[in-house]
């Protein structure tokens, strides 16, 4: 059986992985730690895709996947929804410690939006200038929250990504077309942004859309 691609996983993987807002609630909303950690991971696979470039993000996400997996062994059945590590930081004054759950899942949802972003730049023209589409991606979605040191070291690595049908041809399924590919990349770009947009509603709940890099 041939192995999925990246795409096509997170696809099914964030197909799988439902908001609960009872009432609107956001507060009172579930976010299951699991899935949400199983589309990092595929997040991780596309950075690697991008390559050299995407080596300090890369580290970034993967500590960050790392605190939340700890987080949740420590206790599966408590910590099995995210916002729920979120309201025992906040209880406990922990939200905005540097090694925080919290500011893990705040990193982590801006690396999806990243993701999001330049897959929809992607899905819109497959063959636009590699550097560009990952430029204007960081600049719309990380950059807002990078201090100059990170921005620094994103500018000067930018000129290691590589072009844009090497990009396109990672990501491809065994003899799968560009217009398929670009399909399911729109749907799932689709599938992310309400997703995301959820997320984001959570984060400003708890007043973590401060949170910035140095």
């Amino acid at each position: 059986m041939e192995k999925n691609s990246e795409i096509s996983s997170a696809f099914e993987e964030v197909s799988m992985i439902v908001i609960v807002k009872p009432g609107g609630n956001h507060e009172s909303a579930h976010i299951p730690t699991k899935p949400f950690l199983s589309l990092c991971y595929l997040v991780l696979q596309v950075l690697d895709k991008i390559g050299p470039t995407m080596a300090v993000l890369r580290q970034d996400v993967h500590q960050n996947i790392k605190r939340l997996e700890a987080m949740h062994e420590s206790n599966s059945s408590m910590n099995s929804n995210l916002v729920e590590i979120l309201k025992s930081e906040a209880s406990n004054g922990n939200t905005g410690k540097r090694f925080s759950c919290s500011k893990a899942f705040v990193w982590l949802t801006r690396s999806l939006d990243f993701t999001s972003a330049l897959l929809h730049r992607l899905a819109k023209d497959p063959f636009k200038n590699m550097e560009q589409v990952v430029e204007e991606s960081y600049a719309s979605t990380l950059a807002p929250f990078h201090g100059w040191i990170s921005s620094a070291a994103f500018q000067v690595a930018l000129k290691l990504v590589p072009d844009s049908k090497t990009f396109m041809d990672l990501l491809r399924e065994k003899d799968e077309n560009y217009d398929t590919l670009k399909d399911k990349m729109q749907i799932l770009v689709s599938l992310l942004v309400p997703f995301l947009q959820d997320i984001h509603c959570i984060i400003e709940a708890y007043n973590l859309d401060r949170f910035k890099s140095t």
